[in-house]
């Protein structure tokens, strides 16, 4: 594989809300981030008839840095999977976002909420964050290699950060935000590669 523009090759960790968020934002600070930034996201998936077909989500995220469209794919195993961003304009689009998913047969929608704060790197992006729904709070850790020409060499990076900052050899998640914060809906996508 060496063609990564559309991919997303990342690792997810589930931690506890007790979590050491002091010793993990201290191992990132030794690192030297190119950027570190706090956010509150609000991301909304939708599930469309040819999404539940071929294995797909729609997310809409608005935040303070980024307003986009994205297509994901859902994966048995989330370590890669396709991703394509649309940027979208700033303001309200929500009524746009809505119609346009509406024209594809809508299926099923959901909304979270992240509190993120995000370190990045010139070959990675690290997230810690709280992601809510009114039933399910989840706490997660995520390392996201970014620009690497290769998978290995993608995984490689994600290797590099999860050492430094104490997660090497851990059980990482293999399951999608999705997945993880509404099970039934992901278990009814047909699963792509």
């Amino acid at each position: 594989m060496t063609d990564l523009q559309f991919k997303e090759i990342e690792h997810k960790f589930v931690v506890d809300a007790d979590f050491d968020l002091g010793a993990f934002r201290g191992a990132l600070a030794a690192l030297a981030p190119l950027r570190h930034t706090t956010l509150r996201v609000r991301d909304r998936y939708f599930v469309t008839e040819a999404g539940r077909a071929r294995g797909f989500v729609i997310r809409h995220r608005h935040d303070s840095e980024l307003h986009e469209l994205t297509v994901k794919s859902v994966a048995a195993d989330a370590e890669v999977r396709d991703e394509v961003n649309v940027a979208l304009r700033p303001g309200d689009q929500d009524a746009q976002v809505e119609a346009f998913v509406a024209a594809q047969g809508l299926v099923w929608q959901g909304e979270l909420w992240k509190d993120l704060e995000v370190w990045h790197f010139a070959d990675c992006e690290v997230v810690h964050y709280a992601a809510t729904t009114p039933d399910v709070v989840l706490h997660c850790v995520e390392f996201e290699a970014i620009h690497q020409a290769s998978l290995g060499d993608a995984l490689a990076v994600v290797a590099r950060f999860e050492a430094a900052t104490g997660f090497a050899g851990r059980s990482r998640t293999q399951t999608s935000l999705l997945g993880l914060m509404w099970p039934d809906v992901a278990s009814g996508l047909t699963l792509g590669a």
